[in-house]
């Protein structure tokens, strides 16, 4: 017989959501892994999604997900075809330089 019981969604370290919540809305050049990254982020109006899409300049690598502020089910993590510990790194790790660039033609 299944278990017809949901998976609760993967716990979000509150050092993600600070780190998440510093990096700057729009589009930032940074350093992550001794490699060059541009990052976009948007929020939405109401502070309940942010999507951020990352890729590294020069290389092949790249990092994509939403994460919302749900009231009932608390903050959910939803990564685009990889893995929430990839993410979680990645954002926790991210360090976006001190002047804002402008986005690669």
């Amino acid at each position: 017989m299944r278990d017809l019981r949901r998976e609760a969604p993967p716990s979000v370290p509150a050092s993600f959501e600070s780190a998440l919540a510093k990096l700057p809305e729009g589009y930032v050049d940074g350093i992550f892994g001794n490699r060059s990254w541009g990052v976009t982020v948007k929020r939405s109006e109401d502070g309940k999604r942010t999507w951020l899409y990352g890729e590294e300049l020069g290389g092949t690598d790249i990092v994509s997900f939403n994460f919302y502020r749900l009231i009932r089910s608390g903050p959910m993590l939803k990564p685009c075809e990889m893995s929430s510990a990839t993410v979680v790194e990645f954002v926790l790790g991210f360090e976006p330089s001190t002047k804002k660039a402008a986005p690669p033609p």
